[in-house]
């Protein structure tokens, strides 16, 4: 039997065309639980329809989402008209939405939005409890699984933004009914290193049931309890978890979370630059101010040296002494005028001066002067004064 080769482009064509003419898949209704909800800048609607087992991926044109008259939410039961379909590009097969009926909320998101409340109540999510990220640190530690596309970004991103930067990578599961332990236990672990500095818990993206590991209470109490600061990048932006809400900090990837733990080292460099241009500058403006202040004092000094005292005092001596000697030279020359006018007063008034016209001088014995005759008679000799000196005499009285 001849079997005809086909290409990869001919067979997902076939297959379409197969799935195209089937009359239940060209007019099918489904219901199913919404999850994986993203509504696209084009005005198209992408989600996936799950039940307990399985899941089908889903789309919905911009033409036909406008016409839906409630707000479509993750969680919710819905049922849905439309066509089942091949995208021959991927090779993969959707359901095509035309008609959107609200069923009501499905199990799961009920379950998530019950867990929410009750920690929000028990302050699992309160911003006092936050603990700060460290804006340098040397190490940090993923929790997330080993082969998964989260770590490749998350080292791609931690390198290129510091090659230097020490990443532990702790291998968990993320998904399945094991996840959760698999992932306090990592929690708890990494506490117990003293070097890391910062936990990341990432994973990628995914239905609300592959992210559910992350939305389980015992985690949340692991992260609420984590000694390090832990950093969540879980999913895409639109995807939130509880553990989001009691980690230190969300971020809406895990190459944000990546960013956010390592700081880019040309920043570092930047930084280190700008604080040592400053510490420069600073420095610079106390020596040049103490530099001024020793001038200050060095001008003080010198204004103040003892030194121009002693020599400024010697000159104040010098010229109390030049006054004392012209004083003494006046007053010794006044008291020489003044004693010469004595000198010639008493000269003038000297009774010896009769002497050298002949007169003398008669003393007693006890240099009294005899000026009487009755007083000369008494005496048995005198003291004789005359012009050119003295003379002893005895005296004898003859009579008058």
């Amino acid at each position: 039997m001849y079997i005809k080769v086909l290409t990869v482009t001919e067979l997902n064509g076939y297959v379409k065309k197969i799935m195209d003419n089937d009359f239940i898949l060209s007019n099918i209704s489904v219901k199913g639980e919404v999850s994986n909800l993203k509504f696209h800048s084009s005005g198209h609607i992408y989600f996936s329809l799950k039940d307990e087992y399985c899941k089908i991926n889903a789309i919905m044109f911009k033409s036909d989402a406008e016409k839906i008259d409630f707000k479509l939410e993750d969680g919710m039961n819905v049922e849905i008209q439309g066509r089942v379909s091949a995208y021959t590009k991927e090779g993969a097969y959707q359901l095509y939405c035309t008609k959107i009926k609200q069923e009501g909320i499905g199990d799961l998101y009920v379950a998530f939005n019950k867990l929410k409340e009750k920690l929000g109540k028990a302050g699992l999510f309160s911003e006092d409890h936050k603990k700060s990220i460290p804006r340098f640190p040397e190490k940090i530690a993923v929790i997330t699984s080993p082969t998964g596309a989260a770590i490749r970004d998350i080292i791609n991103v931690a390198t290129r933004r510091n090659k230097n930067m020490d990443i532990l990578i702790y291998p968990s599961l993320v998904q399945g009914k094991d996840a959760p332990y698999s992932i306090v236990k990592g929690i708890q672990f990494l506490n117990t290193l003293k070097d890391v500095e910062i936990i990341i818990l990432a994973r990628g993206g995914g239905s609300i049931e592959e992210l559910w590991a992350f939305n389980d209470e015992e985690v949340a109490y692991a992260i609420y309890n984590s000694k390090k600061p832990i950093i969540t990048g879980i999913g895409h932006e639109i995807d939130f978890t509880i553990a989001d809400f009691v980690s230190d900090r969300r971020a809406p990837t895990p190459s944000s979370a990546a960013e956010i733990s390592v700081p880019l080292q040309d920043d570092l460099l930047k930084m280190v630059f700008e604080k040592q241009d400053k510490l420069k500058r600073l420095y610079e403006g106390i020596i040049s101010e103490k530099k001024n202040n020793v001038d200050k004092h060095r001008r003080l000094l010198e204004i103040n040296d003892p030194s121009n005292y002693i020599v400024n005092a010697y000159n104040y001596i010098d010229n109390l002494k030049t006054r004392m000697k012209n004083n003494m030279k006046t007053n010794i020359k006044l008291r020489e005028e003044k004693l010469a006018k004595l000198n010639a007063l008493l000269s003038a008034h000297n009774p010896l001066n009769i002497l050298n016209k002949g007169y003398s001088v008669i003393q007693d014995d006890q240099n009294n002067i005899i000026s009487s005759k009755s007083e000369l008679i008494k005496q048995k000799s005198v003291l004789i004064t005359l012009k050119d000196g003295r003379v002893m005499m005895d005296v004898e009285f003859k009579g008058e």
